[in-house]
């Protein structure tokens, strides 16, 4: 009999399953649940880019558009990023737009890697970077960010991971599922760590308009330097509440660009008009809503921190995205125990923090992007399987 499973690529064997569907799994199959899981806007995407989609369709725009995007998207974006970061990105050539930030990263791996490249990850971190870089041919090497240093990464940390077949570095901040955020003057550290190195560095910047506290968000290609030898990637998912929309976009270079648009036209095309025509609107009178979703964020944000606190599980404050990741060895379980137990006890899902990498080992990953009385709910829930269930 023939044993299918041979004839999978080694490179996809090598990849396990996604950490963080496995328990959305067992929870879609209990009632009275509360997920802080989901890193997904619990809001509607607002009405305004919804009804420029409804009117695209009713005037018949179906069709395909120019594979990096329509013009029109591409130049928002670019007047976008010069008014708010000062950096100059030229439409035609410098900008792809992408079936979200997920087929960006994907593509930016493929063009940039050649087998056995190794590529700098800060941990911990989204769960796609390492299997992107396995997907493409080459070697993730993983960097522990400390707790200490509230999940900031060093070019002390990342130096002695440093080969001759190290290529590129791939940073996420603000971060998932940390809530970490690096000031200008840490990444202006790591932007002369990459050019001391010669890296390339591939920014995932999709929670850059969700900080708070003060904090403002830098833009990586920004920093001197780093506009040639950086490829930035962010969308409309988070910011905008337009997860299913699935709509992202690409900026770096024109050979960069060139590469990640020739595989993306052989394997996606384009992205979906109808997407494209609300992300037009969403950049040009979608701010207003966006800032009221993120003052929310923050209310819940400092719910769910104290909440933890009061709990007696200690985390730290977390200043973007919208995740918070606090330390539960106190508890005696390991993060999938906490993570399997409490579900099945107490109906709360969230993800083990080993989800997100061996540094993520200890923690978990709460989501807060869901109402007051859900995050007020688990967070009693989970007071209750602390004081019932400690092993």
């Amino acid at each position: 009999m023939t044993n299918w499973k041979e004839r999978i690529s080694p490179a996809v064997h090598a990849v396990p399953p996604s950490g963080i569907r496995k328990y959305f799994d067992i929870a879609a199959e209990m009632e009275d649940v509360v997920s802080l899981g989901v890193g997904e806007p619990d809001f509607i995407t607002p009405w305004s880019i919804r009804e420029s989609c409804v009117h695209g369709l009713e005037q018949g725009y179906t069709s395909y558009t120019a594979n990096r995007g329509m013009l029109e998207l591409r130049e928002e974006i670019a007047a976008h990023y010069a008014s708010r970061y000062g950096i100059s990105y030229e439409p035609a050539k410098d900008i792809l737009i992408t079936v979200g930030v997920s087929e960006a990263l994907d593509i930016a791996m493929r063009a940039i890697l050649s087998p056995g490249d190794e590529v700098l990850i800060p941990e911990p971190c989204y769960v796609s970077y390492q299997a992107c870089v396995t997907f493409a041919g080459g070697k993730p090497v993983p960097v522990a960010a400390k707790l200490e240093n509230d999940f900031r990464i060093t070019p002390e940390e990342l130096e002695p991971h440093v080969t001759k077949r190290t290529k590129a570095l791939l940073i996420g901040y603000p971060n998932n599922p940390t809530g970490a955020v690096m000031a200008k003057d840490d990444l202006q550290k790591i932007a002369a760590f990459a050019e001391k190195h010669d890296l390339i560095v591939v920014s995932d910047e999709i929670y850059g308009d969700l900080t708070y506290g003060g904090m403002e968000h830098t833009a990586f290609s920004s920093l001197p330097g780093m506009k040639e030898r950086t490829i930035l990637l962010n969308g409309f998912s988070k910011a905008y509440a337009m997860t299913g929309w699935r709509i992202g976009y690409a900026l770096g270079n024109p050979d960069f660009i060139a590469a990640m648009t020739k595989i993306h036209q052989y394997t996606m095309l384009c992205a979906p008009i109808t997407a494209q025509i609300a992300a037009v609107e969403a950049l040009r009178r979608g701010e207003k809503y966006m800032k009221k979703m993120v003052a929310e964020y923050d209310r819940r944000r400092r719910l769910i921190y104290d909440g933890f606190q009061k709990l007696g599980l200690s985390c730290f404050e977390p200043k973007g995205a919208f995740y918070i990741f606090p330390n539960i060895t106190s508890s005696g379980y390991t993060d999938e125990e906490f993570a399997e137990n409490l579900l099945l006890k107490e109906h709360v899902a969230l993800v083990p923090g080993s989800a997100f990498g061996e540094s993520g080992k200890g923690h978990i990953r709460c989501s807060y992007a869901t109402s007051i009385d859900k995050i007020s709910e688990a967070l009693a829930r989970i007071g209750n399987f602390l004081k019932n269930h400690r092993k």
